[in-house]
Parts: structure tokens; C-alpha cells; sequence
């Protein structure tokens, strides 16, 4: 099951509201649907929760007693679908909307004066138009009308809420999207779906542990890299000293330090300064001088 399935499998399993909720999410249904004019109002989905939802959605928030949605045939969609121009226009009435077949849709915020009918709203615009990507991949929420003035009103209405969507166009159609983390949640909360919610969440959790761990495993490697290089080096030093016979001509702690180093190559820095009976920076130390008594190509020590 998809993430967006498993949102809309969430939000049509809240009890339908009555009286002024049921109108608000039944108005987010018909301004996101399909189609939304006089002569019919048709709504395809894929999510057979939600079709199944329809009937005693618009029953509660207008009285009309719809048909059930058809089942899929070819197109493996669910079609709810009112004709009767009589019933359609009593809805369109509820909603400030005339009885003629209005080319423009223009949102009617009267609907949604009250907090609980915002919410309402956009749970049933979700359901009709809109998708959410699996957390896990990327974080993406898209609402998507063809109507390109209804969706200025309703990116205004987000921001309004304090949900910074981005608007913008594909395939003809507006989109209007949120793309952080905190902003889906917060939009899955509104709307009632606080189990999505929280699988975003727990995804975000998951992917900073993740990037956490893979920083530190990079950080680790490249430290580890650095060790190896700089052992690499000084026994190459050492190994040049004892070819010229300059390792002899050493102070006496520093010679002892260089045999000690290729006598026991795979000590680390503390097991060979234990060895040596000094302190870790003490060898570091040593280790330092070693290198610098090496005379540089073609010059003189």
C-alpha cells in the first residue's frame, strides 16, 4: 500500500461528521474532484475507503441521497457520480454557487469560519486531490486542481495556516506543494491523520540517525586514512635513515624509538608508547623529530 492509500485509509475511517464539518469536507471534495458544475458532479478514485466514504458524505452535509460509486472496471478507479440537475443544484446553492454552469470556481471562506471546518475541508481536498510521497523516499505533500484561480485562493488559505506550500504547474494542471517534514506533519495533524503523522516522523528519526552514523563512519575512515598515511611515511623515513646509516647518528631516545616502530609496526601509537615506557605525546613527539631528521631531497642536514 502506498503512503498516500495508507493516509486516505486513515482519514476515511473518521466518522462523518454532521451539519457544518460534513458541508466543509464535502466542499473540499467538490472544488479538488474531477468535475464540479451544473450539468454533473463526478469524483474517481482509486481508494475504495474514500469512494465508499462519498455517499454518506453528501447525504450529511446536503440531504441528497447519491447512488453508490461504481465499482472499477478497465480504468481501476471507483466513479461517484451525480446527474440529476436538481440535486446539483441544491448543492451548488449550499456553497454560494449559482445554478448556472459557472466556468469559474472561486472558494467561498464563509464555509470555513470555524477551525473545525477548516479541518474538515482540507481532509476532504486531500482525499479528492491530493498525494503524499512515501517518507521514506523524500518529503512531498501535493494538492492538484486544474483550476489555476481557485488555487491561489487555496495557497492562501494554506499560508494562512501557517503552511508554507509552493505553487506551481505540471501537465497543465496547478500543484500546490509542501516539502518539508514539519510541514506535512503538521498538515496530517490538521486534517486527522495523526498515525501518517507519525510515520513521517519516525522516518525523519531514522534518516538523522542514518546520516548521523554515515557521518561518523566518513569522519572515522578519513581519520583512519590520515593514521595509515602518516605510519606509511614515517616508516619509509625510518627505513631511508637505516639505508644511509644516519639512524645511528640519532639522539639515543629517538633511535630507540624508530627500531621500536618497525620492530613492532602493527602496535598502535598508545600500545607502542607503553612499550617504550613514555607518554603518547611524548612518542608523538619523538615520531616528529624522526621525520624532520630526514633531509629534504638535494639539501643538507
Amino acid at each position: 500500500m502506498s503512503f498516500s492509500a495508507a493516509v486516505k485509509g486513515e482519514l476515511s475511517r473518521i466518522p462523518v461528521g454532521r451539519g457544518c464539518c460534513a458541508g466543509a469536507e464535502c466542499y473540499g471534495v467538490l472544488l479538488l474532484g474531477n468535475t464540479f458544475r451544473a450539468g454533473e458532479i463526478r469524483i474517481l478514485t482509486s481508494h475504495a475507503a474514500f469512494a465508499e466514504r462519498l455517499p454518506l458524505l453528501f447525504e450529511a452535509a446536503s440531504g441528497v441521497r447519491p447512488a453508490p460509486p461504481r465499482p472499477p472496471e478497465n480504468r481501476g478507479k471507483w466513479l461517484f457520480s451525480l446527474t440529476d440537475c436538481g440535486e446539483i443544484g441544491k448543492i451548488r446553492a449550499a456553497y454560494g454557487y449559482g445554478a448556472g454552469d459557472d466556468t469559474v470556481l472561486h472558494l467561498n471562506n464563509a464555509v470555513l469560519e470555524d477551525e473545525c471546518c477548516l479541518a474538515a475541508f482540507w481532509r476532504g481536498a486531500f482525499c479528492a486531490g491530493g498525494t503524499a510521497t512515501d517518507p521514506e523516499k523524500k518529503y512531498l505533500l501535493e494538492l492538484v486542481t486544474p483550476r489555476r484561480v481557485l488555487a491561489r485562493e487555496l495557497l492562501a488559505l494554506l499560508r494562512e495556516s501557517g503552511l508554507d506550500a509552493v505553487p506551481g504547474e505540471r501537465g497543465g494542471v496547478q500543484v500546490l506543494a509542501l516539502k518539508s517534514s514539519e510541514m506535512i506533519e503538521d498538515f496530517l495533524v490538521l486534517i486527522g491523520a495523526p498515525v501518517a503523522a507519525m510515520t513521517v516522523m519516525q522516518a525523519k528519526l531514522e534518516k538523522g540517525i542514518r546520516n548521523s552514523v554515515n557521518r561518523r563512519v566518513n569522519c572515522d575512515t578519513a581519520n583512519l586514512d590520515k593514521t595509515i598515511a602518516a605510519s606509511e611515511r614515517l616508516k619509509g623515513v625510518i627505513a631511508q635513515l637505516e639505508r644511509s646509516g644516519r639512524i645511528d647518528r640519532l639522539p639515543e631516545a629517538l633511535a630507540e624509538t624508530a627500531r621500536a616502530r618497525m620492530a613492532h609496526p602493527e602496535d598502535s601509537l598508545a600500545q607502542l608508547a607503553e612499550r617504550l615506557g613514555i607518554s603518547k605525546s611524548c612518542l608523538n613527539h619523538r615520531l616528529r623529530k624522526i621525520e624532520q631528521s630526514l633531509p629534504a631531497p638535494g639539501g643538507r642536514r
